[in-house]
């Protein structure tokens, strides 16, 4: 890889989005591990509940789906090929969680409204940005 090489603005734009959207699943990681009241105050005690049951399968994947893709977005903004496994990692997590929540157990009937459009939403982000990842190593962009 050259250092000199200039890269697109799109590299860039998609470095600085990542690390705010993966960012802010850090921070509602963090509120929510900690039970913070603030925090909290948004959801019905049921769906509080119900996240504190996780198994602890599902409570790493939470953790190794953030913290992964956080770690990715840093290090794809250091033009690092470490992205791609960084990416790839938080992927695993975002899977063991998905199966506790949407395969595994019952959501309580108070969850809020467009949590299935958002788990959507977080999968189609966390496949691009592994796929940019790739296809930004594969440019030469990542070393």
């Amino acid at each position: 890889m050259n250092d000199n090489i200039k890269l697109p603005w799109h590299f860039w734009l998609v470095g600085v989005l990542a690390l705010l959207w993966n960012g802010f699943g850090c921070f509602d990681y963090f509120m929510t591990r900690t039970h913070n009241a603030a925090h909290l105050a948004q959801f019905p005690s049921e769906v509080i509940a119900w996240v504190d049951s996780a198994p602890l399968y599902a409570s790493i994947g939470w953790g190794l789906g953030v913290w992964g893709a956080l770690a990715g977005a840093i290090l794809l903004l250091l033009r690092r090929t470490l992205a791609l496994w960084a990416f790839a990692a938080s992927l695993v997590g975002l899977a063991l969680s998905s199966i506790w929540q949407h395969l595994l157990s019952t959501p309580p009937p108070t969850m809020p409204a467009g949590s299935g459009i958002m788990a959507g939403v977080i999968w189609v982000a966390a496949i691009g940005l592994l796929y940019y990842s790739w296809w930004a190593k594969g440019r030469g962009w990542l070393r």
